[in-house]
């Protein structure tokens, strides 16, 4: 017996504030803040950029027009992803 295809996530992602300190976004049920000194690369980019994000995995972020991708994981505890491109 074969298990049926599962559907489309139902999972979204939606910017809900941008700040001067930084941005607040909604990922399922969580509201996370990334500030600009934790993640510089939103800093200076155009609000449509920052508002046009992508859930994939129910675990990863992608802003395609801003070639940013984060996992969920790294917003929760940025400790333990000590790396990172500047």
């Amino acid at each position: 017996m074969k298990s049926s295809v599962a559907g489309k996530s139902t999972l979204k992602a939606e910017v809900t504030n941008i700040s001067a300190q930084g941005i607040w976004l909604l990922a399922g049920r969580h509201e996370y803040f990334l500030s600009y000194d934790a993640f510089p690369e939103f800093k200076d980019a155009r609000i449509t950029d920052i508002l046009n994000v992508e859930i994939e995995h129910e675990e990863y972020l992608f802003w395609p027009s801003l070639g940013i991708d984060l996992e969920l994981e790294s917003i929760k505890n940025p400790e333990k992803y000590p790396l990172r491109y500047k």
